[in-house]
């Protein structure tokens, strides 16, 4: 991930007076032509960018003599994988400079092959029986006996020829296809977050210089959050800093209306596990980015490239002034198809947003006659909608649109036969939909991708750091808050807190969070959440220290005392463990109001004691006058009953808190999917290393632990415990995974029944099928939820609690947590 450095001296020959030149530079690795200081071009080969266009047509005034300074990377467009694009990088990867020339570029015979490439795709891709697939072979052929190549004077006739096709225009009726500029870029993935600055810096270069000579071209623009180092932000405030004369460039033709940030987020999040909080702060973030920058918020959502959109989204676009949406990723469901591309997204209040998928199916078209037919042929709302999105470009540092695009679209633009073609802008397209909206079909509930499901629970420290974290800045806003409305002496932590929610933010990026991404980015994730534990904390305990001041201000107490706060919206009463006299935890059971704190002196009595007992048979049985358990040697729950109701959740001969280990080798995508087939291997964990037994006897808390051998090199260590006047059972597990290709999940079969679950999402919860009636309810087999997941029937139910896992899922009575 480093970059080194050529110096290139040209000297460009007399003779060439009048020619157009370029310096050629093919490589393995990507660069960037830097001349007078400043970026000019990068390079390459995968994106089509091999060459920098010296000048169009050397006029004796200019410089023959020049200096230019490429800086090549060791990595390609697609990181620098060993034998894959998707393995570990190769830390002995060699990249080969394989050409570096000068050449005298002939534009009259790029235009006649452009003008010759059109006309063979158009016959052989309108079929036989559209008669201008005939036309159009029958003009290639002329344009072939017209020219000699030999004598570049036969020229002009030929492509006149081919002018005569690219003329006869289109009727009124054609579907219009709106072209747009486009480069996704993934903030990281096979590359860490540094190298993708240079990755936008070759790209946003290389869309100027082809404004500069192109002044129809719009791009269209997401990803504007990103951190390069830890106190930075924003991808244009990096370039403002790093590459002053770029951003000055990016910032006229963003006034011109050709370089249009769209998205509306700090960074293309995960769709499906940021908490609803999270999901909030990168709409302002985004938004109030647009605003300081452009004088305007974006309209349009702009989130082509995740796993999944959560139900809850319209709801959250619409409060943070959204109303459109635009993605493709459904296009990559692998079982069922999704019935529209133009249609409104209801989420679970009922707030809608106008959705556009590209027909295309693809963020990254190249501007090919087969691509404009399918976007027209696999549209599957013609009729009530005419118009479409295009959008062409390499992305992830393949510097988007070329001049090749462009111009194959510009002799599309009303050609009889085709589509016509159009560059455009999102909200052109998006007003046009709008006005012809009336006829569009409305999809209920979360758009959910039939595939990458195995994201849920990949690389669980980031999943843990992210929900400790999305914790930490909550309490730490609260504290605050109530600091400031008791003192108003305290200084409110804003900027400290921007900078921890903007780290916290690009983690959420769709490829980290879900941990589809190498191990390097991994390692910079954690170490952000680290950082965000460590500045969380000094935050939380300058408000408590200032909310609390009076009762902190010791030793004037005589009874010895403990400070307990409560950030949530309703009171608690709970069991807590406090440091006592001589230093050594002690259990207390404490109630503590909604939003506040108490000083606690004596701990309340429970009205009933917890009682352990262990059986002649090895089981243990937990009682607390709420709920009684039962447990075997392995850990497994035997009964779990609700005592006023005298029913039991454990069916006969079933056991609950089993762990199940399954195969799990994908078809490709290793990190990111599970496929249904690994559902038939599922074989129950039942190596006991250490058999149950008590480590708390009763009173405030009992409690009890056992191991198991997990697969042939694992451990999990698990304590199961009971806390007085508590509707549930904890679990506090532990896991040494040193598996490959396993999957460990804990199953609950229960003794209730319903067709549908609930799910927790952001802001709500959703139900999704306990059955498999359809393809659309198997294809989500491994779905995925917040903090609970909820089995019940009228007047009971059962619900599984988490604090750090996404991944779960109920199947007719069995809950499922993925570990």
């Amino acid at each position: 991930w480093e970059t080194c450095w050529f110096k290139v001296e040209l000297s460009i020959p007399l003779a060439w007076a009048g020619r157009e030149v370029h310096f050629v530079w093919e490589s393995d690795g990507e660069g960037m032509v830097w001349r007078d200081a400043q970026p000019v071009q990068g390079l390459t080969k995968e994106g089509e960018k091999t060459s920098y266009i010296l000048t169009r047509s050397l006029e004796e005034s200019e410089p023959h003599s020049l200096t230019l300074y490429v800086e090549l990377a060791c990595n390609g467009l697609f990181g620098a994988g060993k034998g894959s694009m998707i393995a570990p990088p190769d830390p002995d990867r060699r990249v080969t400079l394989s050409r570096a020339e000068l050449v005298v570029f002939n534009r009259d015979v790029y235009e006649l092959l452009v003008d010759l490439e059109i006309l063979l795709d158009m016959a052989q891709l309108l079929g036989e029986e559209n008669q201008r697939s005939f036309q159009a072979l029958y003009t290639a052929n002329q344009m072939v006996n017209v020219c000699d190549v030999t004598d570049p004077s036969t020229f002009p006739a030929a492509r006149e020829l081919a002018a005569a096709i690219f003329s006869q225009g289109n009727g009124e009726s054609q579907h219009t296809i709106h072209a747009m500029g486009h480069c996704h870029i993934d903030s990281a993935w096979l590359w860490p977050y540094e190298e993708t600055i240079r990755k936008c810096a070759r790209s946003w270069v290389t869309v100027v210089h082809l404004m500069e000579h192109n002044p129809e071209l719009t791009f269209a623009c997401s990803q504007l959050g990103l951190i390069p180092v830890l106190w930075q932000a924003q991808q244009f405030e990096w370039v403002r800093s790093s590459y002053p004369g770029l951003y000055a460039r990016i910032q006229d033709f963003v006034a011109k209306g050709q370089f249009i940030p769209v998205g509306g987020t700090w960074v293309e999040m995960d769709g499906n596990l940021p908490s609803g909080e999270a999901m909030v702060r990168q709409f302002l973030q985004g938004q109030r980015f647009f605003q300081e920058q452009f004088g305007r918020i974006c309209s349009e959502f702009w989130l082509p490239d995740t796993f999944g959109y959560s139900a809850q989204l319209p709801q959250l676009m619409r409060g943070c002034g959204i109303q459109r949406f635009l993605t493709q990723k459904l296009s990559w469901n692998l079982v069922n198809s999704f019935p529209h591309h133009t249609f409104f997204w209801e989420g679970i209040d009922g707030s809608q947003v106008l959705t556009h998928f590209p027909p295309g199916d693809s963020y990254g078209m190249h501007g090919r006659v087969e691509e404009m037919l399918k976007t027209v042929k696999n549209n599957k709302d013609k009729g009530r909608v005419n118009h479409s999105a295009f959008l062409f470009g390499f992305g992830d540092g393949g510097g988007g649109p070329t001049q090749k695009m462009l111009d194959r679209m510009k002799r599309m633009s009303n050609t009889d036969g085709l589509p016509r073609v159009q560059i455009s802008t999102p909200d052109q397209l998006f007003s046009v939909l709008e006005k012809e909206s009336s006829q569009l079909c409305t999809w209920v509930g979360e758009l959910f991708l039939e595939l990458h499901n195995g994201t849920y629970t990949t690389q669980a420290q980031i999943k843990k750091g992210n929900r400790e974290c999305e914790r930490i800045l909550h309490d730490v806003e609260v504290l605050s808050t109530l600091a400031v409305a008791q003192d108003s002496r305290f200084q409110y932590p804003a900027s400290q807190l921007q900078w921890l929610w903007r780290l916290l933010l690009l983690n959420q990026f769709h490829d980290v969070l879900p941990g589809s991404c190498i191990q390097l980015v991994v390692e910079d994730a954690l170490q952000y959440y680290t950082e965000i534990r460590r500045a969380g904390a000094q935050l939380q305990e300058e408000a408590v220290q200032s909310l609390c001041r009076d009762l902190l201000q010791a030793k004037v107490q005589s009874t010895p005392s403990t400070l307990m706060l409560n950030t949530l919206s309703w009171e608690r009463t709970e069991v807590i463990s406090r440091p006592g006299p001589d230093g050594t935890e002690t259990l207390a059971l404490v109630t503590v109001p909604s939003m506040g704190y108490a000083l606690v002196q004596e701990p309340l009595v429970p009205p009933q004691p917890v009682a352990v007992r262990k059986q002649e048979d090895g089981s243990i049985t937990m009682e607390n006058g709420i709920i009684a358990v039962c447990l075997d040697s392995m850990g497994r729950l035997t009964s779990l009953q609700l005592l006023d109701s005298g029913r039991s959740s454990v069916p006969d001969g079933c056991y609950a808190n089993q762990f199940a280990l399954f195969d799990d080798v994908p078809l490709y995508w290793d990190a990111w999917d599970v496929m249904d087939y690994h559902l038939e291997t599922r074989k129950p964990v039942t190596m006991l290393l250490k058999p149950l037994e008590i480590t708390l006897a009763g009173g405030l808390r009992g409690s009890v632990r056992f191991s198991l051998q997990v697969g042939k090199s694992s451990t999990l260590t698990q304590e199961i415990s009971l806390d007085a006047m508590c509707p549930y059972l904890r679990f506090l597990t532990q896991v040494e995974w040193k598996e490959a290709h396993k999957f460990l999940k804990v199953e609950f079969p229960v003794q209730v029944r319903s067709t549908n679950a609930t799910y927790e999402i952001q802001f709500g919860h959703l139900q999704r099928p306990t059955h498999w009636n359809t393809s659309w309810d198997w294809a989500r087999f491994e779905p995925w939820a917040h903090k609970w997941l909820d089995l019940s029937e009228h007047g009971f139910g059962v619900a599984l609690l988490n604090d750090c896992k996404y991944g779960a899922s109920a199947h007719r009575n069995i809950l499922s947590l993925s570990l």
